[in-house]
C-alpha cells in the first residue's frame, strides 16, 4: 500500500494528534520504539533507516507523517 502525501489531510491529522514533530521521548511513548532502538534505526544505512531530522546538529526530531508513511511501507502482511 502506498501513501500519497499530496492527498493527505494534514490539518485533520494534526487536529487529532496535537503536533507533527516528535522528540525521541514522544516517539517512544506514542509508537513504542525505545530510544536505543531509535538510535540503531537512525544509524542503519539501508531500507530500515527511520526517517528523522537533526536540528542544530544535535536535536533529533521525527516527522509524524514520515513515520506513518515509513511504517506503511515496511508493513509485513499476515494471514487473515
Amino acid at each position: 500500500m502506498s501513501v500519497n502525501l499530496e492527498t493527505m489531510d494534514f490539518a485533520g491529522i494534526y487536529a487529532k494528534v496535537g503536533k507533527r514533530w516528535l522528540s525521541p521521548d514522544d516517539l517512544a511513548n506514542e509508537y513504542g520504539f525505545s530510544k536505543s532502538t531509535q538510535a540503531k534505526m537512525r544509524m542503519a544505512r539501508n531500507s530500515s533507516t527511520i526517517p528523522f531530522s537533526k536540528i542544530n546538529g544535535k536535536y533529533i526530531r521525527y516527522d509524524r507523517i514520515a513515520i506513518d508513511k515509513w511504517l506503511e511501507e515496511h508493513k509485513i502482511g499476515g494471514s487473515k
